[in-house]
């Protein structure tokens, strides 16, 4: 184990070098740019490839073409980078090639705030590319969780065979603490599933509608014959776009594989719920002030609990659910107006007041803003 004091960026090309990424390709943008230098000066000396690209498309479609070559792959960017990311996006689920977008967020819409951290590219994750597809997202909300969230966003990309996101942002990205990095070799790492040796009827998309069983994926050039497409494909990738029970099973089955992992997926810390009659939802760098908000109203006799969202897609509904069944009302504070607000409303189906604290001016919410919140519920209560 080695202390270093590192960047949130810092931290994300450390774990990404230790969980076996040896393709980056990317483009630099604020504030994102701290893992392409990192991983332009790691990858060589761990035998990896680094490219700059031409523009964030070319970076995108040349992780894909290196993924399918058999390397673990990953590209940064933030939020404009990532708008045009989105179409190969597509391609990466339906063709099941596993790849890691980093999200480092800042203020949008367009150019936006380039400086200034963000949470508003939640949705974007989840529904920026076109069509009925699953999307995986962690969310770190310190340096110490950066890391550890890369190592799990690249292990959930080759266990699933699926793009997985990691939306950090501003804050995180650019804030420096110490924290203890493991070993690599002791690290649990997961690589995607290969065809067992001689197997003579490889298809690269035969997995189990349930989703529980996820087909093996082989590296071009190994003497395997398969086809990636972008069409609607049958279990060998080729297209059958006029199979309509095809397309169903298929659209189906991409679906089913984040469904039937969900536990394994969700990452959450509980921090002072175990007797709450309020509770936060917060991720990222907002959780930073809540956590502090917790500790000052516990101070005033308000039992008041966090709960951290690491991941974020699929969404942790469990949690929700489990809390709000012993609460008297949820605060979502995050810096955009509302996107996590509404995931807890459709899960709170109305039994407790929901409260949302934005803000979209490119500054922290603060401590305060939250304590504010929940001395008005503790008062209107009592």
């Amino acid at each position: 184990m080695t202390r270093k004091i590192l960047q949130g960026n810092e931290a994300c090309v450390e774990a990404a070098i230790a969980a076996g990424v040896r393709f980056f390709a990317g483009y630099p943008i604020t504030p994102a740019t701290e893992i392409a230098e990192g991983m332009a000066k790691k990858m060589p000396e761990v035998g990896g490839v680094f490219i700059q690209m031409e523009d964030e498309i070319g970076s995108i479609g040349a992780c894909i073409g290196a993924s399918v070559a058999g390397a673990k792959a990953m590209t940064a960017s933030s939020g404009p980078g990532i708008s045009l990311m989105l179409e190969n996006l597509g391609f990466a689920v339906i063709s099941e090639t596993p790849v890691v977008i980093v999200n480092v967020m800042r203020g949008g819409p367009s150019t936006g705030l380039p400086t200034f951290p963000a949470q508003m590219d939640i949705m974007q994750a989840k529904w920026g590319s076109h069509g009925e597809y699953p999307i995986v997202a962690y969310a770190p909300s310190s340096v110490r969780e950066t890391y550890d969230l890369t190592v799990k966003a690249i292990n959930t990309a080759e266990m699933l065979r699926t793009p997985v996101f990691l939306l950090t942002d501003a804050m995180v990205g650019h804030m420096r603490e110490a924290i203890d990095l493991p070993d690599p070799s002791e690290l649990k790492l997961i690589n995607r599933p290969h065809p067992e040796p001689g197997m003579k009827d490889f298809a690269p998309h035969r997995g189990s509608e349930d989703g529980k069983v996820i087909p093996p994926m082989a590296r071009l050039g190994d003497g395997y014959r398969f086809h990636v497409d972008s069409n609607v494909h049958d279990e060998y990738g080729f297209p059958a776009t006029e199979r309509h029970d095809i397309a169903d099973h298929l659209i189906r089955r991409l679906n089913n594989k984040v469904k039937a992992h969900v536990d394994e997926l969700t990452v959450v810390e509980e921090y002072r719920l175990d007797d709450a009659e309020i509770a936060i939802f917060a991720f990222g760098s907002t959780t930073r002030s809540a956590l502090e908000a917790v500790e000052r109203a516990r101070q005033r006799s308000i039992k008041v609990g966090l709960l951290n969202a690491q991941t974020l897609w699929p969404f942790p509904e469990k949690y929700v659910d489990k809390y709000t069944r012993q609460i008297r009302a949820w605060i979502v504070p995050e810096m955009n107006l509302g996107q996590m607000f509404r995931e807890v409303k459709l899960v709170v189906e109305g039994r407790v007041p929901v409260y949302p604290i934005n803000r979209v001016d490119g500054l922290m919410i603060e401590p305060q803003q939250i304590l504010d919140c929940i001395e008005a519920e503790f008062i209107r209560k009592n």
